[in-house]
This record gives C-alpha cells, structure tokens and sequence, in this order.
C-alpha cells in the first residue's frame, strides 16, 4: 500500500510505502533523503483513513506539514471495536452491574483481539469519580472464530444519575498492519431516570461527547455527538459506526450467532463537520458504537505509529407508543 503527501515548508513530495510491518519514508524530489518510520499500510475503507491519518502523523512528527494525500492501493476492510459492555442500561434499584471488556467484530461476530491489561477504568456519577480498576480479572472471550483473552469487572450503583464509565486500554499492535491501536472507550448506565452526567466531558485524550442523552435513544431518531481531542474539537474525524449484532453470554464469555448482517460495501462511516460534530440516522435498536480513528494526541507508541481512536457506545430502543 502507497500513501502519496504534498509537504509544504519542505518544497518535497513524500511517498509512504508499506514494507513489511513497517513505512518507508521516502522523498520523492531526487534529494536522496530516505527515513525508515515505524507504520503501517492500512486496511481497507477503514485502512485508507488510519494510513491516511498515520502518514500525516508521521510527517507532521518529522516536521512536515501537509498539503495533500492519496490512497493509491489498500487491503480488505474489517471493523475493531473496543467494547466496555453491560447488557443492563437503565437501572431501578441499586445493584452491581457486571461488565466485559473485549476487543472484538461485533457486527460480523468475526474474530476477537487479545487485550493487555487496561491502564484505566473507572466511573463518574454525579461528578463523583469511582475507579473501578481493582475490580478486573482476566476472562477467556469465545468468539465465532477464535478466542481472546479479555477482561470482566463490576461496577457497584448505588445512588441514581447517569454512571459515566471509561475504559483506557493497553495499545494493541495490529500486526498486520504494523500499527498499535488505542480505544479509549465510554459507555453509559443509568440509575432512575435521573439524567446527571451524561452530556459532560471527561477530560480524555480523546472523546466523543454526545449530544443526545446515550441510555434512550430511539430507533429511527438521529444520535448526534462531537469529537474531541485534549478538549478541542476535531474536524474531518473519520467516524466508524458499529453495532453489536451477536448477543453476548455474560456468564459464559462467549457470543452467539449474529442476529443481524453487515450492511454490504464494507465499515458505515460519517465525518465529522469543521466543529467535531456529526450524526447518524439509528435504523433499529440496539447496542451501537461509534469509533473516532486517530484522532487523539499520542501518535507513536513503542517506535511504531499509534492510532488513538475515541470510542462512544449507546443503547437505542424501538418506539412502542
């Protein structure tokens, strides 16, 4: 795979090439000036926009801004999605709430990733922060096609409002891709009815806010939501959209078949506007994700590029009135 940059400020054209697991950096204006970068050729519709994004990470590291850039070849897609799941949203007594992280293809039940062992996990309520982090303990998760190690948790309510809960994984190198892969990831409870927290941000290197109360969304409504960046908007963020079609055994770790297809021409994806913001039409309920690629502020991790994506889960329901 090619990734072709105009550079201004350096009068040089840049050509990535993906070796191996690496990208080669190479000029293209006869100068002889050859880089070795730690990166990776991308995968498909999702692949051109994480090489895409990885290459002018790459030159803007080198100090060199850029102009323009084109895909010229790219491999076949498939959808990561880091969930911070629980099957119950909307709570009406106190109780513990038990949670799964895995690194997974919801939408295709296709294969799972082994996790490393998160860095964060926590809760805000009420803008009480709760770490949650002494609660984890390893899992096996059984997916359709492998199986992965992961993470359970449990999450204790006790007071009502919105329970605000992010997940900081350890980066996962995509082999195939010569790339490490960071999904800071929120998802949404709530105890009550009580809307407290919801709409608040919670200060991490990247996040998606949402702009429609996450825990109720209803099927055939529009769910709105902004991107952020260490708090500032991020314009022309590639956002891909996902949804939980195999229904997860919380007691045996592992998912059932997929009760929905994957929509033909590979990953949805929306952009967001010159603000951060954008939208998406929720056909049918259930449990949707939505994943900002590349779009936080660490773009290298263990002398290879990182792809620090935001992560935003939400509940929508089918309207019964």
């Amino acid at each position: 795979m090619f990734a072709a940059l105009s550079s201004y400020g350096s009068g040089r054209d840049l050509t990535f090439v993906a070796v191996g697991d690496g990208l080669l950096l190479r000029d293209t204006m006869g100068e002889g000036f050859q880089q070795a970068v730690q990166g990776a050729a991308g995968r498909a519709d999702r692949g051109r926009g994480r090489l895409a994004d990885v290459a002018r990470g790459a030159a803007k590291s080198l100090g060199l801004g850029v102009l323009g850039l084109s895909i010229l070849a790219a491999a076949p897609a498939f959808a990561h999605f880091q969930l911070l799941y629980s099957p119950r949203t909307n709570l009406s007594a106190p109780q513990e709430i038990p949670l799964k992280l895995v690194f997974w293809h919801p939408y295709s039940n296709g294969p799972a990733m082994d996790m490393g062992a998160p860095r964060a996990l926590f809760a805000v309520n009420r803008g009480e922060k709760i770490d949650l982090i002494d609660s984890l303990k390893p899992i096996v998760f059984e997916g359709a096609e492998n199986s992965a190690a992961a993470y359970e948790a449990v999450l204790p309510v006790r007071r009502v409002g919105d329970y605000v809960l992010a997940l900081e994984p350890a980066p996962y190198l995509e082999e195939s891709e010569g790339i490490y892969i960071q999904q800071i990831t929120k998802t949404y409870l709530n105890h009550g009815q009580l809307p407290t927290d919801w709409s608040q941000p919670l200060g991490l290197p990247a996040e998606i806010l949402p702009l429609v109360k996450p825990t109720n969304v209803l099927a055939g409504s529009t769910f709105r939501g902004r991107v952020m960046s260490e708090g500032e908007p991020v314009s022309g963020a590639e956002i891909e959209v996902e949804l939980i079609a195999a229904p997860l055994d919380m007691k045996a770790n592992k998912a059932g078949p997929a009760l929905r297809s994957e929509p033909p021409g590979g990953a949805i994806v929306v952009l967001s506007d010159e603000a951060g913001y954008f939208s998406f039409g929720i056909p049918h309920a259930g449990t949707w994700g939505f994943a900002a690629l590349n779009v936080g502020p660490q773009k290298f991790y263990n002398n290879k590029p990182l792809s620090q994506d935001a992560v935003i889960w939400i509940t929508a329901y089918d309207a019964n009135y």
